[in-house]
């Protein structure tokens, strides 16, 4: 049986390829989502894909992934620098996350460079664009290789 993981987008990143190329490329978050999907099945995982612009929907699917998904790769868009909900459901559901931003946050504007959900992630990875995605995967799996 696989191991199954989570890739949830936040807001507007279904916006990928249409709104700042400069920023954030030209990649689409379809293909994102299935190269991401190629990568864990080729490392013996299954991948489930989600986006969605509601934090409502983030939520649920955080909650969702309890005792059937073994991590989450999460990029939450803007929620990421204010939605304590995110955080605390995040905090419940004792998976190990990986919090992912194409940009680099710390480079951004000021108040772009606070995540009130790094303190429940396992790790933040940003400034690496869509290879930020691919790295985070490998590293939730490293732990179940190791």
């Amino acid at each position: 049986m696989f191991h199954k993981i989570m890739l949830l987008n936040g807001p507007n990143l279904n916006m990928l390829g249409i709104r700042q190329p400069e920023i954030y490329g030209r990649t689409t978050l379809a293909d994102i989502e299935s190269r991401f999907t190629e990568k864990a099945k080729a490392l013996g995982f299954s991948a489930e894909c989600v986006q969605s612009n509601s934090e409502g929907a983030l939520i649920d699917a955080i909650q969702s992934c309890y005792g059937r998904i073994d991590g989450i790769v999460l990029n939450a868009g803007a929620y990421t620098h204010y939605s304590y909900a995110i955080r605390d459901a995040i905090a419940s559901v004792s998976l190990p996350v990986m919090e992912v931003h194409l940009s680099d946050i710390h480079a951004r504007e000021e108040f772009r460079h606070i995540s009130v959900i790094e303190p429940v992630c396992k790790k933040q990875i940003c400034g690496l664009g869509e290879d930020g995605y691919y790295i985070a995967l490998e590293e939730l799996i490293r732990d179940y290789v190791d």
